[in-house]
């Protein structure tokens, strides 16, 4: 990179707050000269957290807050009143420039809000989705909208398609992007009202390439790169994609633990069996963006290890050296001098 890019970190947002999230930071800095993490939050915790750890004292600096959003509060009330909360004076950084992006493992309704009130939308920027990448057979995809949205209209889903494009294909290096729409067949006339014109919009499209429908079984063999949905039916194929993964996991080691021979092929197996699960762990591809505002914002997982706050930071960095937000915008400009 030709700059430093200033990460600033809610430090105090998350189940394991602010333990992994200093870590991660540290991590994070160990592995690059070029990125400086800005540690919002209470400065004793961060202070004590950051005892014996090796790290450039340069790269890493502390802003202390006296307040916290926590996942009880209401979003939109506590963005407004907690002025001096780690969340809400992260994103202030943000605005003011004097951080590049913010990153928090925190409440998902506060940092949306956040997103929407402090940084602000793009011009041109119907509404701001939320893109999680998901592992599948075939490498990493994005399924956008997975929460930010859940009434989301035609023209705001066509957006959302075009910015995921964009993303996957400047950030993930894939060249053309296959672009589908979930629905409940693969046939352009199923679906309702909703995706049946989101259908005839997308298709109508010069500058996505768009596949067509994808039901939700198909999701996981990795036969598109962009997943495009509202929020409500992303949110749920975001959890059930979770909870399955997480439930499969515990059945295969309790099933490998069950005997003596299940426990001789564990170990012939052991090595092949990591790599596998290091390809569809999630958290290796970072936090998910929220895209279209006027400046960077990625949600982590409210559980988020150091390793997944670490990859949200390297994740910012690839952001920050593609400038992605400035081609969305100019993505939108673009359109609307053609209407």
């Amino acid at each position: 990179m030709s700059k430093e890019l200033r990460i600033a970190l809610d430090a105090m947002g998350g189940d394991n707050a602010p333990g992994e999230i200093v870590k991660g930071a540290v991590t994070a800095v160990n592995r690059r000269s070029d990125v400086k993490v800005i540690l919002v939050g209470d400065e004793a915790k961060i202070q004590a957290e950051l005892e014996g750890q090796q790290y450039n004292k340069e790269q890493i600096t502390l802003i202390h807050t006296t307040e916290e959003i926590t996942f009880h509060d209401a979003p939109v009330a506590a963005v407004r009143k907690k002025k001096d909360s780690s969340l809400v004076v992260a994103l202030n950084l943000v605005k003011e420039g004097k951080a590049d992006a913010v990153i928090s493992a925190g409440s998902s309704g506060a940092i949306l809000a956040g997103g929407l009130f402090v940084v602000g939308r793009g011009k041109g920027i119907e509404r701001a989705p939320l893109g999680c990448l998901l592992p599948t057979s075939m490498g990493v995809i994005m399924l956008i909208d997975c929460g930010a949205n859940v009434d989301a209209k035609p023209s705001q889903l066509v957006q959302f398609a075009k910015m995921g494009s964009l993303y996957m294909k400047h950030v993930l290096n894939i060249p053309i992007p296959r672009v589908a729409l979930v629905n409940i067949g693969i046939e352009e006339e199923k679906g309702n009202a909703l995706t049946k014109e989101v259908y005839s919009l997308l298709k109508e499209c010069k500058d996505i390439n768009f596949t067509g429908n994808i039901e939700a079984r198909d999701i996981p063999e990795g036969t598109a790169d962009v997943v495009v949905c509202d929020a409500f039916v992303g949110n749920v194929i975001l959890k059930l994609y979770e909870g399955l993964a997480r439930t499969l996991m515990k059945e295969i080691k309790a099933g490998m633990m069950r005997t003596t021979i299940s426990k001789i092929g564990a170990l012939l197996i052991k090595d092949s069996l990591k790599s596998v699960l290091k390809r569809f762990d999630a958290t290796e591809y970072g936090g998910a963006p929220l895209l279209g505002l006027n400046g960077l914002v990625v949600k982590c997982h409210g559980n988020a290890s150091y390793k997944e706050i670490s990859n949200a930071i390297a994740q910012c960095v690839t952001f920050a050296e593609q400038d992605i937000n400035t081609k969305i915008q100019e993505m939108f400009a673009g359109d609307q001098n053609e209407q």
